[in-house]
């Protein structure tokens, strides 16, 4: 169902994209649109941003859909509008002032905390995570007669925020209105409770990671993608049996870094 090259007015003979064509299409050619968008607000889709939030909470795979459809209409899998990029910093600037409200954090505190978040917490270990990824899948994931394919190491990225969504809205939003009362306690009750949303989130971001890659056609065995559950699974009831308070031991590291 998917088209694997341009309409025939566009590419040459052999089903190859034409010269002019084809430097358009260059990962340099790309990243250069995505980040002159960055300086023209008027042209992001915040509407379908937003939506694509909405989404990546009730119905994940409808959000992996658009991915297709933006493949046979633009021929890149990896999105060319930062509106969901800008949104997703939005949150992250929210939700990290509300961490050092509820932590107690002075402004420049604050300020510190903000851009750890930002430039390790997201940019910094996304980066990590969608180059990893992008290697492992092109490596060991695509399909041996497919090797005309590859996946862009912007679409891996574009699943790490996709996934890193949710986990943001669970540990540094819904979060924070337990942790004072609840889960920074020293009781059973508030490690149960903090170690299951840390259970809740890391779950749904290896859940998203897995739907984004399984929505490529030409990977096989993408299904590895959902082993680690068994190690998060495994740490939980470490976690619970042993006492330990993910949570507690979060606030205490943002504390020490901003010191």
């Amino acid at each position: 169902m998917l088209p694997t090259t341009l309409a025939s007015g566009r590419s040459q003979g052999n089903g190859a994209l034409g010269p002019r064509d084809a430097a358009r299409h260059t990962a340099g050619a790309k990243r250069y649109k995505y980040l002159r968008r960055l300086l023209h607000f008027r042209q992001m889709d915040f509407e379908f941003a937003l939506w694509q939030m909405l989404y990546l909470f009730t119905s994940p795979q409808r959000v992996y859909r658009n991915f297709h459809y933006r493949k046979q209409t633009k021929d890149q899998w990896a999105r060319d509008d930062p509106a969901f990029l800008v949104l997703l910093s939005v949150w992250l600037c929210v939700s990290t002032v509300g961490f050092g409200f509820v932590l107690d954090m002075g402004f420049f505190e604050t300020i510190k905390l903000l851009l750890w978040v930002v430039f390790i917490d997201c940019v910094g270990v996304g980066l990590l995570i969608a180059t990893l990824m992008w290697f492992i899948s092109n490596k060991y994931l695509v399909k041996q007669q497919n090797r005309d394919y590859d996946v862009e190491w912007g679409y891996a990225f574009d699943v790490h925020l996709n996934a890193f969504y949710p986990l943001l809205v669970i540990l540094h939003f819904i979060q924070l209105f337990f942790i004072n009362y609840v889960i920074i306690s020293d009781s059973v009750i508030g490690y149960f409770v903090g170690n299951t949303l840390w259970l809740i989130a890391i779950g749904y971001y290896i859940y998203v990671t897995f739907l984004g890659y399984s929505a490529l056609p030409f990977l096989k065995n993408t299904a590895i993608l959902l082993y680690p559950f068994a190690l998060l699974i495994m740490l939980y009831l470490i976690s619970l049996a042993c006492g330990w308070n993910f949570t507690k031991m979060l606030c205490s590291f943002y504390k020490y870094r901003v010191k």
